[in-house]
Order: C-alpha cells, then structure tokens, then sequence
C-alpha cells in the first residue's frame, strides 16, 4: 500500500478484491476481526450449503459487483 510522505509504507489494505478461491469463513473472519473490508464472491458450495441449512443459513455475505 503506497504511502503519502515519508516514513515506513503501510502494510494493512483499506479493501482487499478476492476470487472465490479465497471465500472461506475463517478468510472472511480474519479480515473482518483486523477492519479490513473486502470483496469476495462466494462459491457454488457455499451458497447450496447455506440454503440447505434452512431457515438458520445466516445472511449472505455482502458482494458489491461493480468492485
């Protein structure tokens, strides 16, 4: 991450872009526990296991396609 100024670069993104090769809870997770925002499509599997789940499948994590 480019800096503005002197001193050491950043090293935390403000938003990080993913393919679903790096959809996993414990990715999304670790993102979100250091305040990173991210955008990330989810897998096929995903997707079917949380609506096989029912009523308990949890919301779908927010995708922003124009990103």
């Amino acid at each position: 991450v480019p800096r503005i100024g002197p001193g050491r670069p950043r090293v935390r993104p403000d938003h990080v872009l993913g393919d679903k090769g790096y959809s996993s809870k414990a990715i999304r997770t670790w993102l979100r526990r250091r305040g990173i925002a991210h955008t990330i499509p989810e897998r096929a599997d995903q997707v079917r296991n949380r609506a096989r789940r029912g009523s308990r499948g949890g919301r779908p994590p927010a995708f922003d396609r124009e990103a």
